[in-house]
This record gives C-alpha cells, structure tokens and sequence, in this order.
C-alpha cells in the first residue's frame, strides 16, 4: 500500500483467552470469564466502524478430557453476554500432538473464520498475545497484531513486526490504517 498505510481491516479476529478476557487455563466455568480492560470498547471502537468481529480460539481442553464443548459454548456465550456479539467464532478442540489444520499457529482457524464472514484473509487482521496468534494471522495470509501480556515470550515480543501496548490500542492502530508490517 502506498504512503505505508493500511486499509482498515473488513474483520478484525481476536485470540480469546489473555487478548479478550483473563486466560483462566481450561476454562469451563461462565462465572469465572472477566472482560480484560478496554475490551468492550475496543469492540464497540470496530463495530462502530462497521468492521466485523470474531474469535478464533484454541481450546486444547476438549481433547485432554478436561472440557466438553458445551463447556465451551457456554463460556462463549458468557463473553458475548459481556461484549456483545461476534460475527462468528471459530474454535479448535484438538490438541498441540493431534497434528489438525486449525490450532494455532496453523491458519485454519483463521481461513475458517474469513470463509464464513465472506472476506479475504488479507482483508482481515488478527490479535493476540502469543507468537502463535500472529504465526496463524501470517500464515493465513492476515496481517497480526500482538498486545503482550506477562505470558508472551520476550522473544515473541522481538519477532512481532507489529504490536500495540493494549487492546484498545491495537484496534486504534488497525483503524488509523496501521498495522501493516514494518
């Protein structure tokens, strides 16, 4: 894109668990999803803007035996509940050994995602906050945003060639038509 500048994303796909809310591992209890600061109005920031939204989540719990996806479901519906609606949301039960397309850092949730919204992948961004989020966004052919956390590898920090502070922050960037690689 000439001038450096980015078109703003038609779908901006967030990693849930640590970027959304607070990364409870293997949550399947609704009551224990909290909003992470800054969330709501991020969202309320895209949606506004006419940008649509989704998740796109690992959820390893499933195949450990440790949730069910109704489990799941229902903490879905809790943190739409608490944020509003998503335009879709795309989650991998499978676990890190199960060898399947979807797990981040593999694309397929991703391709899923924009698939069923009806956008390119290269018209999407997404955000997260581990290196797996923005190796699925790349290699999907998505543009990654990484807001770290105290979970995020330093290494992760160095490698991501785009990052934002916070939430709100990472979709101000993705609407002031930043967020394209240095």
């Amino acid at each position: 894109m000439s001038g450096g500048r980015a078109a703003i994303p038609r779908a901006v796909l967030f990693d849930r668990d640590g970027t959304l809310v607070e990364d409870v591992p293997f949550n399947g209890d609704p009551g224990r999803v909290r909003p992470l600061p800054g969330a709501r109005r991020a969202l309320g920031l895209l949606r506004g803007r006419g940008v649509r939204v989704g998740v796109v989540t690992n959820q390893s719990g499933v195949a450990r035996g440790l949730l069910s996806m109704a489990q799941v479901g229902r903490v879905n519906a809790r943190v739409e509940r608490l944020l509003g609606p998503f335009d879709v949301w795309a989650v991998c039960p499978h676990g890190p050994a199960d060898g399947c397309d979807c797990r981040k850092p593999a694309p397929g949730l991703i391709l899923r995602a924009a698939r069923e919204l009806g956008v390119r992948c290269a018209d999407c961004a997404v955000v997260g906050d581990i290196g797996g989020d923005l190796a699925a966004a790349s290699a999907a052919g998505a543009r990654g945003v990484l807001v770290p956390t105290p979970v995020t590898r330093p290494e992760e920090v160095a490698r991501a060639e785009c990052r934002a502070p916070d939430l709100l922050g990472a979709v101000r960037l993705l609407l002031d038509g930043g967020g394209e690689p240095r």
